[in-house]
């Protein structure tokens, strides 16, 4: 069974920095691109940021760029999104999610979520 698991949430104050960690357990990660996505109270998930297999190729928001990393592990199954620079209106519930091979604008095509990490930004 696919699971991915979610750690590194907390609350920093703005400016500061924290690393986001994504395990996978049941499956193979380097097969799939995983992303990164973020909800915040009364707002739609949006996508954040994907990395494909190899690592090779990624992309960001827009509202990210510059300041979020991504990058991958696939001998430690995990997946990493560093973040700094974050800003008040980066605090929400963020899910990292499997797709086979590559990345995809839309989170419908994501089919293995983990539950998910609060990342408060607030002084």
């Amino acid at each position: 069974q696919l699971q991915l698991v979610e750690s590194g949430g907390g609350l920093v104050q703005p400016g500061g920095s924290l690393r986001l960690s994504c395990a996978a357990s049941g499956f193979t990660l380097g097969a799939y691109a995983i992303g990164w996505f973020r909800q915040a109270p009364g707002k739609e998930r949006e996508g954040v940021s994907c990395i494909t297999t190899s690592g090779g190729s990624t992309n960001f928001a827009d509202s990210v760029k510059g300041r979020f990393t991504i990058s991958r592990d696939n001998a430690k199954n995990t997946v990493y999104l560093q973040m700094h620079s974050l800003k008040p209106e980066d605090t929400a519930v963020y899910y990292c999610a499997a797709k086979f091979l590559f990345c995809s604008n839309s989170h419908d095509a994501f089919g293995s979520w983990g539950q998910g990490t609060q990342v408060t930004v607030s002084s």
